[in-house]
């Protein structure tokens, strides 16, 4: 197990993940945050059954950043109660690793 992580958050436009990415990793929360376009989601809220096209973030950061990223993406962020799940990684590539956490402060 190392202290690296995965966060996954969604965006109901291209354009809110492209400014919370770019905030995630200029407030060094981040070292990348991949941006997957045009994802379906079905998911139960208030009550009902909903469907929504959105972007999925993945987010690559460490334990310590973790507290800090999940505050700042419930600022950033315009739905009300945003996904913020995080992945513990295992293992990788050793300097990949390196990097994420030379990357986050």
């Amino acid at each position: 197990m190392t202290d690296k992580k995965l966060v996954l958050t969604t965006c109901g436009s291209q354009q809110e993940a492209l400014s919370i990415a770019n905030a995630l990793v200029e407030r060094q929360l981040a070292a990348c945050v991949n941006i997957v376009p045009q994802i379906a989601s079905v998911y139960r809220w208030q009550g009902n059954i909903e469907t929504a096209e959105e972007s999925l973030l993945v987010i690559k950061t460490t334990t310590t950043a973790f507290e800090r990223l999940r505050v700042a993406l419930g600022e950033l962020h315009s739905y009300e109660v945003p996904e913020c799940i995080e992945i513990g990684i295992e293992d990788g590539s050793a300097a990949y690793l390196e990097w994420i956490g030379e990357s986050v402060r």
